[in-house]
């Protein structure tokens, strides 16, 4: 506020008053209050860069889901293709905020998982020998089918050769 009084007033009647502090400290806070002034007028409104478009983060979720063996590297490059400049260190801030996976945890299923998902496509076979209640001995070629567990005997016979 001092500075600010005594901005207006020249150097000759700054050195006769007589004042706690010599002028060139009220200069130097003069050009401390304006510098300030300054820097608090350019400051940005908002800090950081901004947010990434809602519907770049769509596009890129959905990728993520639909393609779960594809890691953040992957999702950037096919992006590129499809026209969307985006960094892919923001692909991999979009992923983890959303909570998904790193791709080799996202890819990565049981099991039980893989033949539910083959089950149309699985058989299983057997060959086994069973006595009937005669007592005669047979061989028995049996397939079961994963999709409807439905077994399937593709052939019986008391003496099997390798035909």
């Amino acid at each position: 506020m001092l500075a600010a009084l005594l901005n207006g007033l020249p150097r000759e009647v700054l050195r006769r008053m007589r004042l706690l502090v010599r002028p060139d400290t009220v200069l130097r806070w003069h050009r401390n209050v304006i510098a300030r002034r300054h820097a608090a007028q350019s400051r940005p409104k908002r800090g950081g860069r901004p947010r990434t478009v809602r519907s770049i983060r769509a596009l890129v979720l959905r990728l993520a889901r639909e393609n779960p063996s594809w890691g953040y590297r992957r999702l950037h490059a096919e992006l590129l293709v499809l026209g969307v400049k985006v960094a892919a260190s923001t692909v991999w801030e979009i992923l983890k905020e959303a909570g998904i996976d790193p791709a080799p945890e996202r890819a990565s299923s049981t099991w039980a998982d893989f033949l539910r998902s083959q089950a149309d496509a699985l058989l299983a076979c057997d060959f086994f020998e069973t006595v009937t209640l005669s007592g005669a001995r047979l061989y028995v070629f049996a397939v079961i089918e994963h999709a409807n567990r439905r077994i399937r005997i593709l052939g019986a016979t008391a003496h099997p050769t390798a035909s």
